[in-house]
């Protein structure tokens, strides 16, 4: 029996999102998530995509390793179980990859040692990571494991993209430079657009905006990346939904010294309570939508000044690649919020981009172009899979279930 079979685990510090894919067809066998992990109201779903069959459970799932059991338990009742002899592989989602990891990895004890080492500017995702890994790795310790980071796709910038301009004995020793985030979506999405453009990745330039709660934008010239909107952490860049983007340094300086904040309520502050939480009480774009066309002046701000800096970011990149094949909108509020992709591209028809009305009212789940049939730049929607793109990558590196791997620290 062929091993074509990859489960893609995916460890938040409180969660396990889990999905099992036939790699033969790229098809999803089964899907779910351990939710509130350690707390008495833990909730497990499951939903067998085989039969279609969804379970759902309530009640306490003490750590990962519960969690971890918990999926196998519930793979294992639709005969998918991890010790099923098509299992090729595990990928895990690792978000922090710094500069040792530019592309998927076999997880040895060296990998595990740099994932542990990136904690300190990863401390919230590489942590919830690195547990699941091991976790993982505990309960079959006999396939192969393989980390694919959200920085990877990003560490094709060149290094006037990725420096900070601050002394740069100071920068690496600490490790202070932009890695960018999203990496996976980024190069799934590119590499979409290619393929709806008829074309091979390799010959376009591609401006991406993953526009989710976490949102970042992307310029892509040729397949590789060569700048994107977030940096150290993944706060740096365009409005948020809870995350503040860019903003002048010296405003954490400020609050610290006239507003006597301490640097924790600070980074709360900017991570949990700013963005378009911070300027109008919702994250959620649907909700500012239905506040605008009520006539709510704050939730019109909070939408301009999102829009404002994406336009800024489209502008940027524009100018970076020179000459730009397509612009691509993806994650939940870019695909599904007609309203900002009409709004991000209205007034820039100077630079050769428009939405046709029609086309951006209309929902799908597939990739289309919103664009009009003579526009000079591609404007597109393109549904981001981030756990196929895991998958994919994991599935190639293992030798497609023929036991030929190799780890990129060995």
């Amino acid at each position: 029996m062929s091993q074509t079979h990859v489960l893609v685990l995916n460890s938040g510090s409180s969660s396990v999102k889990y999905q099992l894919l036939d790699m033969r067809d790229s098809s999803r066998l089964a899907v779910g998530l351990v939710e509130r992990i350690g707390e008495q109201t833990s909730r497990i779903k499951h939903t067998a995509l085989t039969t279609g069959c969804t379970r759902e459970q309530n009640g306490p799932v003490a750590d990962h390793q519960a969690a971890l059991k918990a999926v196998a338990e519930e793979l294992a009742r639709d005969g998918l179980g991890l010790d099923s002899p098509e299992l090729a592989a595990i990928g895990h989602r690792v978000v922090h990859g710094g500069m040792f990891f530019s592309e998927p990895t076999v997880i040895d004890d060296a990998v595990l040692t740099e994932i542990e080492r990136l904690i300190p500017v990863a401390p919230l995702h590489n942590a919830a990571n690195l547990t699941g890994i091991r976790t993982a790795m505990a309960l079959r310790p006999d396939l192969p494991h393989v980390a694919v980071f959200d920085t990877a796709f990003h560490t094709t910038m060149p290094e006037h993209a990725a420096r900070y301009a601050i002394d740069t004995k100071i920068a690496d020793r600490h490790r202070v430079r932009r890695y960018g985030f999203h990496g996976t979506s980024h190069a799934y999405v590119s590499r979409e657009t290619a393929k709806l453009l008829g074309k091979a990745p390799d010959e376009v330039n591609v401006i991406v905006l993953h526009l989710g709660n976490g949102a970042s934008a992307s310029a892509v010239r040729g397949g590789r990346c060569v700048d994107t909107s977030m940096g150290l952490t993944p706060l740096e860049g365009l409005v948020m939904g809870t995350r503040s983007g860019d903003l002048d340094p010296a405003v954490i300086f400020h609050l610290e010294r006239v507003g006597g904040m301490s640097m924790d309520e600070i980074d709360t502050l900017l991570n949990k309570r700013s963005g378009l939480f911070g300027l109008c009480g919702d994250n959620d774009m649907r909700e500012i939508q239905r506040r605008i066309d009520e006539g709510d002046a704050q939730a019109r701000l909070a939408f301009d000044i999102y829009i404002h800096r994406l336009k800024k970011y489209i502008g940027a990149y524009y100018a970076v690649l020179g000459r730009v094949d397509a612009i691509v909108f993806t994650a939940g509020v870019g695909e599904n919020a007609a309203p900002v992709r009409e709004a991000a591209v209205m007034g820039l028809e100077e630079l050769g981009l428009a939405v046709d009305g029609d086309l951006n009212g209309v929902h799908g789940d597939e990739p289309r172009l919103i664009s009009p049939a003579d526009a000079r730049v591609a404007v597109a929607v393109v549904p981001t899979d981030e756990e196929l793109e895991i998958a994919t990558q994991t599935y190639a590196l293992v030798g497609k279930g023929n036991g030929t791997y190799s780890t990129a620290l060995a």
